[in-house]
């Protein structure tokens, strides 16, 4: 997950060098040509910035457009080189831009999105809810006991610098009435610090429980842990390398598992929907 961390930290970097290199050439070239660069590079700074702007919950699992729009400019521009050459004028920086862009995205979407999980036989529908550990807010111990005593929603999020995870919640929050009055309590389970729960929890003054997973030790033994899953640089702002694969586990009033999402795309999530559809067919 090193190398993960390391693309993840470094390639928002490198796609916004990208506008600048068709420029850094000694031989001009075409505004056409360098005009295309720039459209290849822009799907993938746009659509982080989608994310953190508009708090997307959730997305398609392949983006297609991530790699369809520099693989159509990459066609175009060896169409254009030629022209280029005839004229004289430079082209190569453009491709490399352009190839650059493209790589770069599959790479996102093909092999950093996707964790390669295992098959999990603990989180299985039917079965009760494994052993594990937390703590809340206040440093009070919370156990899997505890929780298994009444219907409950527990989502692992990665942490606030998450925007898909802050999505998710924000969803969950709005729909907490509802799983109140169907007798269901919510957890939200992170490994990052108490400072942080705190913040987030006082963002949603709602009827949620904040707990916090230190050291990723119930991930580890739930086997939901993500080593070296956090961003490389986001260590400054105070949150550990290991954070935990998103995960959505449902349990009834005896404490067993009745929904497990364990998602294999940290941009593919349930939708909030789907929570009320499965208690309703579970609790009557």
């Amino acid at each position: 997950m090193l190398t993960k961390s390391l693309f993840i930290g470094g390639y928002p970097v490198v796609a916004l060098g990208l506008f600048a290199l068709p420029f850094i050439g000694e031989q001009a070239e075409p505004l056409w040509l360098t005009s295309l660069a720039l459209i290849a590079a822009l799907p993938f700074p746009l659509f982080l910035g989608n994310l953190f702007l508009y708090r997307t919950a959730r997305t398609s699992e392949n983006l297609n457009f991530l790699f369809l729009i520099p693989l159509v400019t990459i066609v175009l521009g060896l169409l254009g080189s030629v022209i280029a050459l005839k004229e004289g004028q430079g082209y190569a920086l453009s491709l490399i831009s352009m190839v650059i862009a493209l790589l770069g995205n599959l790479t996102y979407v093909f092999w950093y999105s996707r964790f390669g999980r295992e098959d999990n036989a603990l989180l299985v529908v039917g079965k009760k809810l494994p052993h594990f550990s937390l703590k809340d807010v206040e440093g009070n111990s919370v156990t899997s006991a505890d929780i298994s005593q009444q219907a409950s929603l527990i989502m692992f999020y990665r942490g606030n610098w998450c925007p898909l995870c802050m999505a998710q919640i924000k969803e969950v929050a709005a729909q907490y009435r509802q799983l109140e009055v169907r007798g269901i309590k919510i957890y939200m389970v992170s490994p990052q610090s108490e400072g942080h729960t705190k913040g987030l929890a006082k963002r949603f003054d709602v009827n949620m429980n904040f707990l916090i997973d230190e050291d990723n030790k119930a991930a580890d033994s739930l086997r939901i842990i993500a080593k070296n899953g956090l961003p490389m640089g986001l260590q400054a702002l105070g949150y550990d390398s290991d954070t935990v694969m998103p995960t959505v586990v449902m349990t009834n009033n005896d404490g067993k598992i009745i929904f497990a999402d364990l998602t294999d795309n940290y941009r593919v999530r349930p939708e909030p929907e789907d929570f009320l559809r499965v208690f309703d067919a579970a609790l009557v």
